[in-house]
């Protein structure tokens, strides 16, 4: 599907149990915001049973690949080929987790090997592979200066996996048996270390600019995962640092700089920066913008949606899903509201 303007979009998973009520939820919620949508399918029949759940016909979709596949291991290039083809002219892009061997010969013939054949299929899609694997930012724009005569291959820029790999990566410079990521808001030495956390943190922005600014520099179309992040988040149930809201704080048993609470790697400004290097470097329709934050804390009457769930007798996951779905729309309108300051239309 092309457009002429960035596609906006969000993770679309149900990440809280219950029956697929939940995801007629989110397609509501979706289609009431105009977000498009990025499923994670594992395979093509897969993906033919989410697409139901679209919000229209019209709005962008992403599909992330399998997190399991190994380009160096023989015949996923000619899967990966098959499944994209197949929804040709529905699906926007693929996007694929890089893996340690992104700079050896026979990852990136692998990666010829799917740009070839795509290019029969004017309407699309790309793949994207995703800076996922923790390796050296360095190393991944490698990879895609190596890439930059492959049309239908780019970069999927993941703001949030960036921006803690530099966290940890500076910290260490002046800690070096630590590990940033490893404390938490209740560890007893925190009062001692909060000051270099944080300048650590206020770091980390421009590190991750440069990064988008060399990606998009090579004037191909480049897929984002937007979220915030900080090295002490417990916040997530998944482990992660990351995956946060932009408008998220992270509260300290203890007051710093005369609050309780700790900004994120990026906060709403961070975000506004971003978007304003890359678009600043590339077409609006060669971008799309898919907002990977994960569910947090809290409940939300279902308001207009009670209809879904009449068959629920106990609705806290439903109202869990319908906070975490206005958790996404909160950032869809900070997303758009910086892309119409920029003159883009949304």
């Amino acid at each position: 599907m092309q457009s002429t303007n960035p596609r906006l979009l969000a993770l679309f998973q149900k990440r809280i149990d219950g029956d697929d009520a939940l995801l007629e939820l989110a397609r509501l919620r979706f289609q009431q915001a105009g977000l498009g949508t990025e499923f994670y399918a594992s395979t093509p029949e897969e993906l033919e049973w989410l697409l139901r759940f679209r919000a229209n016909d019209t709005a962008p979709v992403t599909v992330h690949l399998p997190r399991g596949i190994n380009l160096l291991e023989s015949g996923y290039d000619a899967w990966i080929i098959h499944y994209m083809t197949a929804f040709a002219g529905v699906v926007d892009g693929f996007i694929l987790h890089d893996q340690a061997e992104i700079l050896t010969p026979p990852y990136q013939a692998a990666l010829a090997v799917i740009d070839q054949a795509l290019r029969n299929y004017p309407s699309g899609p790309m793949l994207f592979i995703e800076y996922a694997a923790g390796l050296a930012p360095a190393v991944f724009c490698e990879l895609h200066e190596h890439l930059k005569d492959l049309p239908r291959v780019s970069a999927c820029i993941d703001i949030g996996h960036l921006g803690i790999y530099y966290a940890r990566e500076l910290y260490r410079q002046s800690h070096p048996k630590h590990d940033i990521c490893a404390l938490t808001p209740a560890d007893p030495e925190l009062p001692n270390l909060i000051t270099d956390i944080q300048n650590t943190v206020e770091q980390v922005l421009s590190k991750v600019l440069a990064v988008v600014r060399q990606l998009a520099g090579l004037g191909k179309a480049l897929h984002f995962h937007l979220h915030d992040g900080h090295p002490l988040s417990t916040f997530s149930p998944f482990g992660v640092s990351d995956h946060l809201s932009f408008f998220s704080t992270i509260p300290i048993p203890f007051s710093f700089k005369g609050k309780k609470e700790l900004t994120t790697m990026f906060g709403p400004d961070g975000l506004e920066k971003i978007i304003a290097a890359v678009t600043s470097l590339l077409a609006p329709d060669q971008l799309s913008f898919t907002l990977e934050i994960h569910p947090t804390k809290g409940r939300l009457p279902l308001g207009d949606a009670a209809y879904l769930f009449n068959h629920w007798r106990i609705k806290t996951n439903a109202e869990q899903m319908n906070y975490w779905l206005s958790v996404l729309v909160e950032n869809h309108r900070l997303l758009s509201a910086i892309l119409n300051r920029q003159n883009l239309k949304v």
